[in-house]
């Protein structure tokens, strides 16, 4: 079993080498930044939203 300070340490070397290799993939892949897609979804969530508290036409029986 390792020592919590070293299993630490390992867990911020590796996810320092994580970030590190997102940060290459991204420039070299021209990736736009999150923030697009994060607009589409929330005017998507504002619609269904906007749906759904809409009245609904009352049906005839």
């Amino acid at each position: 079993m390792q020592h919590p300070e070293t299993r630490l340490a390992l867990h911020h070397a590796r996810a320092a080498h994580l970030r590190a290799e997102a940060h290459a993939h991204a420039l070299a892949a021209g990736v736009k930044p999150a923030r697009d897609l994060r607009t589409r979804v929330g005017w998507t969530l504002v619609e269904v939203g906007l749906r759904l508290a809409a009245p609904r036409p009352a049906l005839n029986t």
